[in-house]
């Protein structure tokens, strides 16, 4: 049974720094992987197709667990879901440092990491919107910021303690700092209070949420649909440039793998965090009066991207490239800002952890095609030519997240406040 706090009992703003750093840990123990993958490639002997093997299993596991995790989230205490998955993870992370072989890497990363990643997914979010209501948008994006920073903070460090130490270090180290985080959680986290248009969600409503309710409420709602097409275009193309960007930038640039893991994420999340708070801010103010806003702020932000996208992967001066990863980062931040925002307009509260889950399993199953599918273009042709196909998929995401913010969002979120009054 969850223990319900006060919005008085507990700061709000306690509870996002706690989200916050957690979500930073989990980036930057996911990135630190892609960071260090060409020595873990020279030192066990992997092909660019095992590499990408590795990762798409990873992200497909996570996708098959994340909906039970939004299930379990649904039913019983989030605080003990999120502190207990953090230290869970961070041990296996730990122990990746120790494989030995490509099976080994598969075990630890994609089975155990993804595993323990995939229950805390689908329920950070639905805590901290129980705390911030007016200030939903604004929170989710200042949470937001926390990935954008850790896939640069792991870009640098992994890379030089990889190259300095070894990469077998780069994992017990971040390991062991998201094990003590893991542990203050427990400490300090606490269960949010049931939403105002969630009174009647009580702890014994909660236990009848069965795990198809999730699917049942994302594919019976047109808007929710078409944002899962949109969030799997999002997640293809970012699992795809986060695997493989570093390598590029070391292998095209002639970088270091500290330099290029760094200036591989740099200019993308420095410039999405500007674009995140400046979204999630205008969001708020308008979202109220214009709810087709929220869609198509994601749609253009998809279509504006793509080019940079091009950019990116195909230029053939440093500077250039920047260009690209700064343009990349800021125009997906319009999307980042206004996913779970949108999904909450159009869902019943008590299946926000069971709905989140279903997303993120739609969305990385999908994505987690694209590390293998980039491979294999690597190794038969040529990575920038894979990087040109994720600004194709871009451009035709945002296209269909436009026609579906003017078609059936405003439906369905007035079908939604019907149906609570009722």
């Amino acid at each position: 049974m969850n223990t319900l706090a006060t919005p008085k009992s507990r700061n709000k703003w306690e509870i996002l720094v706690l989200i916050w750093i957690a979500f930073f840990l989990n980036q930057a123990d996911r990135q630190a992987f892609n960071i260090v993958l060409p020595l873990i490639r020279d030192d066990i002997g992997l092909t660019d197709i095992q590499i990408g093997l590795i990762a798409t299993i990873f992200n497909l596991f996570y996708a098959v667990l994340v909906p039970l995790g939004g299930w379990l989230g649904d039913r019983i205490s989030r605080k003990w879901i999120l502190s207990l998955t953090v230290i869970f993870w961070s041990i296996a992370t730990m122990f990746t440092g120790l494989c030995n072989s490509f099976i080994a890497l598969v075990i630890l990363r994609s089975v155990a990491t993804g595993g323990g990643e995939a229950l805390f997914g689908p329920n950070y979010l639905p805590l901290l919107a129980e705390y911030h209501k007016k200030t939903r948008a604004i929170a989710m994006s200042i949470v937001q910021i926390a990935y954008y920073l850790g896939v640069i903070a792991s870009g640098w460090l992994a890379g030089w303690i990889g190259q300095t130490f070894g990469w077998r270090w780069t994992f017990l180290v971040f390991g062991a700092i998201g094990i003590v985080h893991g542990l203050i959680m427990v400490w300090r986290l606490k269960d949010g209070p049931s939403t105002k248009e969630s009174t009647v969600a009580t702890t014994k409503t909660k236990e009848k949420v069965s795990l198809l309710d999730g699917f049942r409420a994302i594919f019976t709602t047109p808007t929710a649909c078409v944002m899962a097409f949109g969030y799997a275009s999002l997640i293809f193309v970012l699992t795809g440039y986060l695997t493989w960007m570093p390598a590029y930038m070391h292998e095209n640039f002639g970088m270091t793998l500290a330099d290029a893991g760094f200036q591989s994420m740099l200019w993308t999340h420095c410039f999405a965090a500007a674009g995140i708070l400046i979204t999630g801010r205008i969001t708020d103010m308008i979202g109220t009066k214009r709810l087709e806003w929220r869609m198509y702020i994601q749609g253009i932000g998809l279509i504006l991207a793509a080019p940079f996208i091009l950019l990116m992967g195909n230029s053939t001066e440093l500077w250039l490239a920047s260009i690209g990863l700064a343009g990349f980062g800021f125009f997906r931040a319009l999307f980042d800002a206004n996913t779970y925002v949108v999904i909450f307009d159009v869902i019943p509260p008590k299946y926000h952890s069971s709905c989140s889950g279903v997303l993120i399993m739609f969305g990385f199953g999908i994505g987690s095609l694209a590390p293998i599918i980039l491979g294999a273009i690597k190794q038969f042709a040529s990575l920038s030519t894979g990087l040109s196909v994720l600004g194709i998929i871009w451009l035709v995401a945002g296209v269909v997240m436009l026609a579906g913010s003017r078609i059936f969002y405003r439906k369905d979120f007035l079908k939604l406040q019907q149906n609570s009054e009722e």
